[in-house]
């Protein structure tokens, strides 16, 4: 299997094409948006340079990277010799659905639809096309050329043959496979969620500030960085996404978001990606200003 599509060019799609590509696999990058496209590819390109000047690869290997990667603005066309598909579009029940019913439908019958998703159901992902025994959760982390691990999620009716590929093939880029069991959440989520959104309720009951939650999580917890600007790395939508698919899937009001996290996606306040979470990003990526609303 050299063929590999990825569907969905933002954050974890161009990370996930960017890992394939520099261990050498024909990558086939799709997304509806030229633009979208065009920027990731930008992306890759800019962590490919700073890969050579950690001196971590040579020039040649950024070139190679850049040149077994495609990019194809329809899915019919993206996919056709692909061996496995890995999708990794926007955390939305429906539109994964509806990406996973066109997928079953355009690609060969031998085709292994994975899911980058981060708390939908495989079941519920794989019921939607003929071949559930093909379909498997491939849970990367954010930035994935860094990240080792990787969650693989077998669904219900996914097949030990499949399942056994993709831990070998994530091995294979170098990745940790870690196998759990299909539940909202999965292992990463259910943890890390309930932490953040408990750090936001923390902020919104007035306990403390954001650099003090944040300050008290690296430095007590020895946490790389602090939950609330995690949550902004994140993107704030997605968390919000992650925990009503939890809320859903369990019923258990431990898992309801915080009000102050749905007010700030509603309002478009969605961290680093808009500019402004709870912290201020409008002159640094770096979260060394807190958002004026909360200073």
């Amino acid at each position: 299997m050299k063929n590999i599509a990825v569907i969905g060019a933002g954050t974890m799609g161009n990370g996930i094409a960017h890992t394939f590509a520099q261990f050498g696999f024909n990558v086939q990058l799709i997304d509806v948006s030229q633009a979208a496209l065009d920027k990731g590819i930008a992306t890759i390109s800019k962590n490919l340079d700073r890969m050579v000047a950690k001196e971590k690869i040579s020039e040649a290997d950024k070139t190679n990277t850049l040149n077994n990667i495609t990019t194809y603005t329809n899915i019919q066309s993206g996919v056709q010799y692909a061996g496995l598909v890995v999708e990794a579009a926007t955390e939305n029940v429906d539109l994964k659905l509806k990406i996973f019913k066109e997928l079953d439908e355009v690609c060969p019958e031998d085709t292994i639809l994975a899911t980058n998703t981060s708390s939908i159901s495989i079941t519920q992902i794989a019921a939607a096309t003929s071949r559930p025994e093909k379909v498997i959760g491939m849970h990367f982390m954010n930035p994935v050329p860094i990240m080792k691990l990787v969650e693989i999620i077998r669904g219900y009716n996914t097949s030990d043959e499949v399942n056994d590929f993709i831990v070998n093939l994530t091995k294979e880029i170098n990745k940790v496979p870690v196998e759990v069991n299909d539940y909202p959440g999965f292992v990463a989520n259910r943890i890390l969620m309930p932490m953040i959104n408990e750090s936001i309720e923390t902020l919104y009951n007035g306990v403390a500030g954001v650099k003090e939650i944040d300050t008290v999580m690296k430095l007590g917890m020895a946490h790389p960085m602090g939950p609330l600007q995690l949550a902004d790395f994140i993107g704030l939508d997605v968390c919000l996404s992650i925990l009503n698919v939890m809320y859903e899937g369990f019923k258990n009001p431990k898992y309801a978001p915080c009000p102050l996290l749905v007010n700030m996606v509603t309002a478009g306040k969605l961290g680093v990606k808009s500019g402004e979470g709870f912290y201020d990003y409008s002159e640094s990526r770096k979260a060394e200003t807190v958002a004026k609303i909360f200073s």
